[in-house]
């Protein structure tokens, strides 16, 4: 499976241990940006993950900033995107688990190395629970339709 991956400048240094991380699990990288600590406007970066997942071209997506809100703020404005802030594992499965994300937003300045190990395996290794959860996620997607 390919994972893109994007960040703002506060979250390069994070992104590029998140992409490391990624490839010794053994997925696959698409590197959406940035390419360095130089400051961005972070929404710009987001949407590129989020559409692509919106779209179906990949099932999940990674996105990180500084405290990982903003880019969740405008990953969650992109029809079908359920994108999840998480800052331990517990929350990432709970998120993966409950919420089926399919997009996670790490604090890239608040994280160890370790922490974002964590953190992406516990959401990627842990399934859609659905049952009960199924009907909450569809109306999510329900009621926030755009006209």
């Amino acid at each position: 499976m390919i994972i893109p991956i994007a960040s703002d400048h506060a979250g390069y240094a994070a992104k590029e241990l998140a992409k490391n991380v990624l490839q010794d699990l053994g997925y696959e990288v698409n590197d959406m940006g940035v390419n360095s600590e130089e400051s961005v406007d972070y929404p710009d970066f987001a949407v590129l993950v989020a559409n692509a997942v919106s779209e179906g071209k990949y099932p999940r997506g990674i996105l990180i900033c500084g405290s990982g809100q903003g880019m969740c703020i405008t990953a969650n404005k992109v029809e079908r995107v359920r994108a999840a802030l998480a800052w331990d594992p517990e929350i990432s499965k709970l998120a993966a688990q409950h919420n089926d994300a399919n997009v996670l937003c790490l604090p890239g300045r608040f994280l160890s190395e370790t922490q974002i190990r964590e953190i992406i395996t516990s959401w990627l290794e842990t399934p859609f629970e659905g049952g009960r959860h199924e009907n909450r996620v569809k109306k999510i997607h329900d009621n926030t339709r755009k006209p």
